[in-house]
């Protein structure tokens, strides 16, 4: 996510529900606790009136891949996707949640062909062997 949507989702929640002290997306506007994130079941609750209105079929869940997905892609090492995830294991990380193809393989290695220490980025080929460069 980038900076600017940051900063438009908190002018839009303070421009909407003044001063809330939140730093999370889906949060309880409506009871207490007052901006606190939602609970699980009241967040899948959203999702199911959401994909009633609008008739797209989602699940709340695939944003962790997606997230996990363009992470990954924007070079930021696997052991800190791992950890914004929660995941103990690099491989839960990298096998199940980082859906990268051999294209993104293909751009790491352009990246790190041109790059002045040739670290690998973490591209398909080093996941396997956690390399640290060269």
């Amino acid at each position: 996510m980038s900076g600017d949507l940051i900063r438009l989702y908190a002018d839009y929640l303070h421009q909407e529900y003044g001063d809330l002290d939140s730093d999370y997306v889906l949060v309880n506007l409506w009871g207490q606790p007052y901006g606190r994130p939602l609970t699980y079941s009241s967040a899948y609750d959203l999702v199911l009136r959401l994909r009633r209105r609008t008739g797209l079929d989602f699940d709340p869940h695939w944003f962790r891949h997606t997230t996990a997905t363009r992470l990954l892609r924007e070079g930021v090492p696997v052991e800190v996707v791992a950890k914004i995830l929660g995941h103990v294991s690099l491989t839960t990380t990298t096998a199940t949640y980082g859906h990268l193809t051999v294209e993104d393989a293909a751009r790491r290695s352009k990246r790190r062909a041109g790059s002045p220490d040739g670290r690998c980025g973490y591209d398909l080929a080093c996941l396997a062997h956690q390399c640290r460069g060269g």
